[in-house]
């Protein structure tokens, strides 16, 4: 006799939504606005809450993610996965009037690069707004 696999979840679909949704983290385009000047500030300087990890006071901005401590932030920067979203940032987020510009309802502009680099929140004093750059380190570069 031959031996057949049963299938628990064949026909279960709300399960296959709650896999794929569990860990899913901001988009590229929701980052670039968290980039702004006063998203930054706002996110960099959180209140503090318990149900977050490290009371919500250790928050990389690029990746959208909470650490416990100074420590294992400072060694998130280091890590592939913080570089390669830095890289990702690089490129601006597309847009509608770039895919009207695209369909030949205008003329297309390819879209610029822009030099990204690591926003950190100062280690001492950190309630004045003075600590955190007024530049969050975005700057486009000319190609």
């Amino acid at each position: 006799m031959t031996y057949k696999r049963k299938k628990y979840h064949k026909g279960d679909t709300h399960l296959k939504k709650g896999w794929r949704t569990r860990r899913r983290t901001k988009d590229l385009d929701q980052i670039d606005e968290d980039l702004k000047d006063e998203n930054v500030k706002n996110l960099l300087n959180q209140e503090v809450d318990l149900d977050r990890p490290g009371a919500a006071q250790y928050y990389c901005v690029h990746c959208a993610r909470y650490f416990i401590n100074d420590t294992a932030l400072q060694d998130h920067f280091r890590t592939k996965v913080h570089k390669r979203r830095l890289k990702a940032l690089e490129l601006e987020p597309y847009t509608i009037e770039e895919s009207e510009r695209a369909a030949s309802k205008g003329s297309y502009v390819a879209p610029q690069k822009r030099k990204i680099e690591t926003i950190i929140r100062s280690s001492s004093n950190m309630d004045t707004e003075s600590e955190i750059p007024s530049n969050p380190k975005v700057a486009k570069v000319d190609a």
